[in-house]
């Protein structure tokens, strides 16, 4: 989840007990061993997020991308500056796509039949990711190209 939506990982640690608190999760805790803190939905947790979902979303797409909020400053640095910047975005861009082509071609293995339905919802926004990261990586292929004929002149 964290490809597509960003949050602070102390969230998971504090979010769990809030929902329970108001009664839309149960945690019970394990006696022995590490005593992890199990959390489970309740039918008001269910009803919750059944709600949430008949609601969908009408809000814009966010986009808070610091690769490019340095390039649309990027006229003010040097031409070796604004190299390193598209370079370093293109190789991260290029190191996602290449952890999500490896997690689709896992996805595609022989026996994974009935899968359950979070697998297939996890595929469809994996596919997302993927259609995403190759539009980034195609971008900042042309930046890269264009900041080093910039530099060159």
């Amino acid at each position: 989840m964290g490809n597509f939506w960003s949050f602070p990982h102390t969230l998971l640690y504090s979010e769990p007990p809030r929902l329970a608190a108001l009664g839309l999760a149960t945690e019970t805790r394990e006696e022995s061993g590490r005593r992890r803190r199990l959390f489970a939905i309740t039918p008001a947790g269910s009803a919750a997020l059944s709600s949430w979902l008949d609601r969908p979303s009408g809000a814009n797409t966010e986009l808070r991308d610091l690769g490019l909020l340095q390039l649309f400053f990027a006229d003010l640095a040097p031409a070796d500056a604004r190299v390193r910047v598209a370079e370093q975005q293109l190789a991260i861009h290029q190191a996602k796509l290449a952890a999500y082509e490896e997690d689709e071609r896992l996805d595609h293995r022989p026996g994974r039949s009935g899968e359950r339905t979070i697998e297939h919802w996890r595929g469809q926004t994996l596919r997302m990711g993927l259609l995403y990261e190759r539009a980034a990586v195609e971008f900042w292929t042309g930046v890269v190209l264009d900041a080093r004929a910039i530099d060159r002149s």
